[in-house]
């Protein structure tokens, strides 16, 4: 049974609006490991429109901050030998996130992002992630994240 980095995390941390499963209006985003990759699947709903058909871009940048902090908990536990899962996972939090926007992205099609491990170091994580819409390679992503503060849990 595969589980999502998101479900590991402590309570006290576990109430971001894209990706934490104690917030009952978020995206619930959830991120997997996928073989050297992370892989998250979210299909946006007819509210998240920019233009009739289309996806609104800071849905799009949303995604890939939560896939990135995501895959940045996967891939640091990895660099530590520990497998997701094996134990409630780090936290991260976005440094500084790009987002190139590729193509239009339609709405009513399953998005797909696929994370990539660019660097790990004690504090800071490195992820590119690339979004589909279908097979089409619409937005890609390049997130620095470092270890949440512990000044930030529990509020």
């Amino acid at each position: 049974m595969r589980i999502a980095i998101q479900d590991t995390y402590p309570d006290d941390v576990a109430h971001c609006y894209g990706c934490g499963r104690l917030n009952p209006h978020g995206y619930q985003l959830k991120t997997y490991p996928a073989g050297e990759f992370t892989e998250s699947r979210f299909t946006p709903e007819p509210y998240h429109t920019a233009i009739p058909g289309f996806v609104y871009g800071g849905l799009i940048a949303s995604l890939i901050d939560c896939h990135s902090t995501g895959s940045a908990a996967i891939f640091k536990m990895r660099a530590e030998g520990k497998e997701p899962g094996s134990e409630e996972a780090p936290r991260f939090v976005t440094a500084h996130l790009e987002v190139d926007y590729l193509a239009p992205t339609p709405l009513g099609v399953e998005l797909r992002l696929m994370g990539r491990q660019v660097e790990v170091k004690e504090r800071k994580v490195v992820v590119d992630t690339e979004m589909f819409a279908g097979e089409k390679l619409v937005a890609k992503g390049h997130a620095v994240l470092v270890r949440m503060p512990e000044t930030m849990a529990g509020q």
